[in-house]
């Protein structure tokens, strides 16, 4: 095995562990029967937090974004009288959906090989891209200057692998993984503190107890304020997708309303609607 691929394996370790045992718990969600095209409700879980993604109004009760639009579309094409939506965490969604608690996720959920193992994605409705985010304050202005720093990630993302990846790739950390906890991973050169959410995240790095927060640059335009910079660098493509149950009924109908979607302009007015 190569230092790459060697990284990589250490880097999702722990993920590929809290995977199995979520299949384990769940493992009879996907006997349950999908609810039939056409009648009740759509069950989508759904982020709460996400401006123009997926955006919780506690005043109304109401969810509003680009996840959102999608969400009701589907359901309208696919002929369901109603959508319920299930605010879902990146820590929190793989198990909603394992258990049945939700007939999708669509959640700013990055389409990944170690997630094709466990669900079906559809076609890729938004690409979006990971990036590093500074204190000006910090003087941080390039990536060689995280040497020996603590970064910010939030838990159950996508983004640590990729940041791992790119770090190893620039010469920023060694290969291996020296320790991996539910709290940080300490890479050879970088610690990644696991933050549960992306407001904590931001908070973190406005006092400093991280010196820079990682994650997707839709994500990320939520939290920028001209005391705050981007470093120059792409971490990584991100493709998000609708996620279903395995090898479900639900998996085709969604994957063929997407595509649909995306043929005929719908989904990209609603990204000019929402960008």
């Amino acid at each position: 095995m190569g230092k790459k691929s060697k990284l990589l394996a250490a880097a999702l370790v722990f993920a590929a562990a809290v995977f199995s045992l979520a299949c384990l718990a769940g493992c009879n969600a996907g006997d349950q029967e999908e609810s039939p095209s056409g009648t009740g409700t759509l069950r989508v879980g759904v982020r709460d937090d996400i401006m123009n993604f997926s955006y919780l109004n506690e005043q109304t009760g109401k969810h509003y974004g680009l996840e959102i639009d999608i969400a009701n579309e589907i359901a309208k094409r696919l002929g369901y009288a109603d959508v319920e939506f299930v605010s879902v965490t990146p820590d929190s969604r793989k198990d909603t959906l394992l258990n049945g608690e939700a007939d999708c996720v669509i959640a700013c959920y990055s389409i990944a090989d170690s997630r094709l193992e466990n669900f079906d994605f559809s076609p890729a409705y938004y690409t979006d891209r990971a990036i590093i985010m500074v204190e000006n304050s910090s003087l941080i202005t390039d990536v060689e200057q995280l040497k020996g720093k603590t970064v910010g990630i939030m838990s159950g993302s996508n983004t640590n692998p990729i940041f791992a990846t790119k770090m190893y790739e620039l010469g920023v950390i060694g290969p291996d993984v020296v320790e991996n906890t539910d709290d940080y991973t300490q890479y050879q050169g970088i610690l990644v503190k696991k933050i549960a959410t992306y407001e904590e995240l931001s908070k973190v790095l406005e006092t400093g107890e991280v010196d820079a927060a990682a994650m997707d640059n839709s994500i990320a335009s939520t939290y920028m304020n001209e005391d705050r910079s981007i470093l120059d660098v792409n971490l990584g493509d991100q493709e998000y997708g609708v996620a279903t149950q395995k090898d479900s009924e639900l998996s085709g109908q969604v994957a063929s309303t997407i595509q649909g979607m995306l043929d005929d302009g719908t989904i990209a007015a609603y990204i000019d609607k929402w960008n």
